[in-house]
């Protein structure tokens, strides 16, 4: 007797079925789902789908991904690139099942493996051009004890043409140095956890906004979400930039943070702060609040 196969996915579905059955049952609605928004043509249009794990469309329509990771909390959407780059070896920052394309997504990782186990780690030099994005990987720590404690961590730093800079920072465990500032430039977009346990928390997380002084926005990252309390949420960090009186822009789920390039620098940076449910994601039950103090 053959057993019975598992019920189809809903993306199963909607690839063999076309029914209005099947397509009424499986709506977005249906499943919490808000109907996403395209990435605007001409524009640099970024999605967050939770830990450090984000998508981002350049004008040209190239598509990046960063830090693939598929924790349940998060319900990462499948995705297809371009270029996929990860900052370090982590699992929730390699995980690769939701990336329809891994086979032949062109991939960079801001570290290599020099030998078996977590201590045969170095960092992975990497400055390369690839359609209209040159990317550039940076050498940093897990902690703030010169790896020590939880190893080497990795930076990206990509140009987008025609001329918008962001710099995703991975885990970062400490404050920049001067040389790694330098080398960093003149950023418009700067992407930082600011969950703690793993990395800076979330007022460490300002303190390296301060240091870089991006031109038009800081994404914090790596942070607990209403479905995803494992680490600190990003309250800390909204918070200092609430005491320095830093203008807040905080996006529906489903919707792009874009930026015209074109368009003039502002006179401050904002703090964008993004939906964990990006475009593709659907929602989990939220979770018991809980008063979490930072540490670190």
């Amino acid at each position: 007797m053959v057993a019975p196969r598992d019920p189809l996915s809903r993306r199963e579905l909607l690839i063999v079925g076309g029914s209005a059955v099947i397509a009424a049952t499986l709506s977005p609605e249906a499943l919490g789902q808000i109907k996403e928004e395209a990435p605007k043509p001409g524009e640099v249009s970024i999605a967050w789908y939770g830990q450090s794990m984000f998508q981002i469309v350049t004008p040209a329509g190239t598509r990046l991904l960063t830090d693939p990771q598929d924790i349940e909390a998060h319900r990462v959407p499948y995705v297809s690139g371009d270029l996929l780059l990860m900052t370090h070896f982590h699992t929730d920052h390699t995980t690769t099942p939701k990336v329809e394309n891994i086979a032949t997504i062109k991939q960079f990782n801001a570290l290599k493996k020099t030998g078996p186990g977590p201590a045969n780690l170095e960092w992975n030099t990497v400055d390369e051009k690839f359609k209209d994005v040159r990317f550039q990987s940076l050498g940093t720590y897990h902690d703030d004890a010169g790896g020590s404690k939880r190893g080497k961590n990795g930076a990206w730093i990509l140009d987008i043409e025609p001329g918008i800079r962001i710099v995703h920072l991975g885990d970062l465990g400490h404050q920049l140095t001067t040389a790694q500032l330098k080398k960093l430039g003149k950023v418009d977009v700067l992407m930082v956890p600011a969950g703690g346990i793993y990395t800076v928390n979330g007022i460490e997380a300002y303190r390296v906004f301060e240091q870089v002084k991006p031109t038009r926005y800081v994404i914090p990252m790596h942070v607990g979400t209403a479905t995803y309390d494992e680490l600190l949420p990003a309250k800390y960090f909204l918070d200092e930039a609430k005491e320095s009186e830093v203008a807040i822009r905080s996006l529906k789920p489903k919707e792009w943070l874009t930026i015209d390039p074109k368009s003039p620098v502002p006179k401050a940076a904002s703090v964008a702060y993004l939906s964990y449910l990006g475009p593709g994601g659907t929602e989990l039950p939220k979770l018991p609040k809980k008063d979490a103090a930072p540490k670190g």
